[in-house]
């Protein structure tokens, strides 16, 4: 089942970390632009309110949570309501798949990246962004995730075992990206965007067949 009960009940909540945490949105944002330079046709997986589909250039939205699609609909995307793991799209269908901060919310994970590699032409490119499990935010967050309900059930990944995962779902190439060297709530400016990963905790996955 789907964890997005809380999104549904907290969209509020949901929407002001990003008015709050204004800075290190906009670096979690200008790390995936780095990856996403050409998006094409593309759709965001667990795409929430949008608040990365719109400046990533994607036009369509996956979601299980309505109350979410409402707020990506209103920012001008064309939304699905659905579950990763079994995308509503015909085969080669997008040139971009993105899927931001989901990652750690889906059932299945193997299951989940197949269907990107589906819905991929044979040119197209999966992005994914992520707290990484091995990183001081993440470690933090997987410590506190009992008093926060949006990552209470949520299971965190390192970026080794999701390229592990990739690789056994067709996909051979990488590049890496990586920002958020501190709290996010002790964030005023935008943080550096590094190449690689290991360092920053959030990183982004640029992955192709």
């Amino acid at each position: 089942m789907p964890k997005s009960e809380p999104f549904e009940r907290y969209t509020e909540r949901y929407e002001g970390w990003f008015d709050t945490h204004e800075a290190a949105y906009q670096s979690e944002v200008e790390a995936l632009q780095r990856l996403v330079a050409q998006p094409g046709f593309g759709i965001e997986v667990g795409v929430g309110s949008a608040r990365f589909a719109v400046p990533l250039g994607m036009q369509v939205g996956l979601d299980p949570a309505g109350d979410m699609l409402v707020r990506a609909r209103e920012r001008g995307i064309d939304v699905v309501k659905g579950v990763a793991e079994s995308l509503p799209f015909r085969n080669r269908t997008f040139d971009t798949a993105l899927i931001v901060t989901t990652i750690c919310f889906v059932d299945d994970i193997p299951q989940t990246l197949a269907e990107a590699q589906r819905v991929l032409r044979p040119d197209g490119s999966l992005v994914i962004g992520y707290i990484d499990k091995d990183s001081p935010v993440g470690q933090i967050y997987q410590e506190k995730k009992s008093e926060n309900p949006f990552y209470h059930e949520a299971v965190f990944v390192s970026t080794d075992e999701l390229v592990d995962t990739l690789d056994a779902a067709g996909f051979s190439e990488f590049e890496f990206v990586q920002t958020i060297y501190h709290w996010p709530d002790d964030i005023d400016e935008p943080e550096p965007v590094d190449k690689g990963y290991g360092d920053g905790s959030f990183v982004g996955i640029k992955a192709t067949m």
